[in-house]
């Protein structure tokens, strides 16, 4: 019987030492990569998006022209994008939406009821795809959004696009992407900077619609343990450094710092509970000391309900219908 207990008390320290190893191995992989954090935001991150999506699906109108995964670019399977208009010949100002999702997660299937709706109020709607980090690191995405405008420039006919009035818009790190290129188009030397060329004129692009984005990476620290976690991982993942202050790409890539004059108009809106809302304060603020032609769907700190990260896609409260309207308007007035 001895004997037995012996063993059983061997083979429990053995299973002790084995899981204490497996979860020090663990700790020093996150420790060295952001890898297995990557990969824990993206597993709730996905899960929260194909929530909204499905609640949307009621607010769909049925009669659109949908051209789905269109190749931007042939040698990446991440070149896609989709194309969402009203059943007319002509063509129609355009949106070009950038997806969410940390820099690590996301896909333009998170946002295409969205843009569903947003073409059932008479517009040309596209959703792109880019390449997500870790794997893919900046500035990849901030390339392929500026050839995807190029091929929709290009194929403009045939995708009812009016390539003489576009209007780039995002959410959360695809609000800072589509703000990035924006610069871009409008600011020759911070293109020259960077080394990306957007073969759209500066004239066609209209404006910008942003969406509770992650504009400055100097600012990016979260409120909660938690919240610091989860921006360090998408700083570390998409920057490639777990230091976010003293790096070329941190100050490069951090928009209110490099706004003119000559950026575009811009409808900016956070919620009043949105992590990130010091994001968008600075970019509100940059953009009124350059005299830049804004519009700002903000709400004070004592409206209830508190608005969380990415309010808006939640059609079926007054606020994110209220941001449908505001953000429309916006894009009928720059875009016509």
């Amino acid at each position: 019987m001895g004997g037995v207990v012996d063993r059983t008390r061997g083979l429990a320290r053995r299973v002790a030492l084995g899981t204490a190893t497996a979860a020090g191995a663990l700790l020093v992989t996150a420790r060295t990569t952001p890898w297995p954090s990557a990969l824990l935001v993206r597993a709730v991150f996905d899960r929260g998006a194909a929530r909204a999506s499905a609640a949307l699906e009621r607010h769909v109108p049925s009669d659109l022209v949908e051209v789905v995964d269109e190749a931007y670019d042939i040698a990446s399977p991440d070149g896609r994008l989709d194309v969402f208009r009203p059943p007319r010949d002509e063509a129609l100002p355009t949106v070009v939406w950038v997806h969410g999702g940390a820099f690590v997660s996301g896909c333009k299937g998170d946002v295409a009821n969205y843009l569903r709706v947003l073409a059932g109020r008479g517009l040309t709607t596209v959703g792109v795809d880019y390449s997500i980090a870790p794997g893919s690191r900046y500035p990849t995405p901030v390339r392929q959004v500026a050839a995807a405008l190029a091929h929709l420039v290009d194929h403009a006919d045939r995708l009812g696009v009016d390539p003489g009035r576009i209007v780039l818009a995002g959410d959360s790190a695809g609000a800072q992407i589509a703000a990035q290129v924006a610069l871009l188009v409008s600011d020759p030397a911070y293109a020259e900077d960077l080394g990306i060329d957007v073969d759209v004129p500066a004239e066609a692009l209209k404006g910008l619609v942003l969406f509770c984005g992650a504009y400055d990476f100097t600012l990016a620290q979260g409120s909660t343990r938690i919240g610091s976690w989860l921006v360090d991982t998408a700083v570390w993942s998409y920057l490639g450094s777990s230091r976010r202050h003293d790096e070329r790409t941190t100050r490069q890539g951090s928009i209110p710092g490099h706004v003119s004059p000559s950026f575009p108009p811009s409808f900016v809106s956070a919620g009043n509970g949105d992590p990130l809302l010091p994001h968008t304060t600075a970019l509100v603020e940059a953009l009124g000391r350059h005299g830049v032609d804004h519009d700002t769907l903000l709400f004070d700190e004592t409206h209830e309900p508190r608005l969380g990260h990415e309010f808006q896609f939640d059609l079926d409260s007054v606020d994110g219908r209220r941001a449908l309207d505001r953000a429309v308007a916006f894009i009928e007035r720059v875009a016509g």
